[in-house]
């Protein structure tokens, strides 16, 4: 985490030191890097076993426990904008259907085993995040009006975390009234992993066995990738805030290219704080569902 977030603040200040130079490539190659991550994505989840056969029992569920937390946490975000701003901004869904397209595919490959090799055993998945976050950083530092927007944010944006986490939360109960063979503690657990989901299904999987555990790798699993291929629907629905509290822990890192793209260069910091906030309670919450 640190050093993903040590080479987006190096590309930043590198782009801020080139800030007279034009770098219009660097958009092209973020893009291009997005569309690698995504198809990675894809071939490590057609290629998970767990999560494939996981589909035909329980997947249900976790999708279900994943829109009442997304949309939980989404619909607190887009209050706090609208409670901030007085006008939206809205964004084009140019390039959303080749994201999900390049997903798509890589599912496909996972699933049929395509490749000549297993790339979740490779590090190329974590190169791609690295070289992203640092394009990323690159992009930020070079425009002009970075500092400019930083400055006009309001300050009252600290309380997003506490927005998405109370919305998730919220959301998940309110699906514990659909699954009524689980209790609202359990649903209030899986919703605690706000996408955190190698974290939250370990705890999970201790504290309540691995069925639990799985409906909780899978529905925060798609709370990140529902945010990657649904971010520029989110902010032309909710505002920009929107793709930011649906990110959960992640907008400090997988989520963080998607974000700057579609909600806007200003919200960086504002992802980057959401993410270690969000990110630090995991631990704490899902522990205390998975006890009371």
């Amino acid at each position: 985490m640190f050093t993903i977030i040590g080479l987006m603040l190096t590309g930043m200040l590198l782009g801020y030191l080139l800030r007279k130079r034009d770098l219009k490539k660097i958009h092209q190659i973020i893009t291009l890097l997005i569309w690698l991550l995504l198809f990675i994505l894809g071939i490590e989840v057609g290629s998970n076993e767990q999560i494939i056969k996981g589909l035909h029992t329980i997947g249900l569920e976790a999708v279900i426990l994943t829109l009442g937390g997304t949309l939980g946490s989404v619909i607190a975000a887009w209050a706090l904008w609208r409670a901030l701003y007085e006008k939206e901004r809205r964004q084009g869904m140019k390039g959303s259907l080749i994201i999900v397209g390049f997903f798509v595919l890589g599912t496909i490959c996972g699933v049929c085993h395509l490749l000549p090799f297993d790339i979740a055993e490779t590090n190329i998945s974590y190169y791609a995040l690295c070289a992203l976050m640092f394009s990323v950083g690159l992009s930020v530092g070079n425009d002009p009006q970075t500092l400019k927007n930083f400055r006009s944010l309001n300050p009252r944006l600290v309380f997003l975390p506490i927005m998405t986490i109370l919305g998730t939360l919220a959301g998940s109960a309110a699906v514990s009234l659909i699954l009524t063979h689980r209790s609202i503690t359990d649903c209030l657990a899986v919703g605690s992993g706000f996408g955190y989901y190698s974290l939250s299904s370990i705890f999970i999987t201790e504290y309540k066995g691995a069925e639990l555990g799985t409906i909780a790798l899978l529905a925060n699993i798609s709370r990140e990738i529902l945010t990657l291929l649904a971010a520029p629907l989110l902010v032309r629905w909710f505002g920009n805030l929107a793709p930011i509290s649906a990110g959960g822990a992640t907008t400090m890192d997988t989520t963080l290219p998607i974000i700057t793209r579609t909600a806007g260069q200003q919200f960086v910091v504002v992802s980057i704080f959401h993410g270690f906030v969000v990110d630090f309670s995991v631990p704490f919450l899902v522990t205390l569902f998975c006890s009371i």
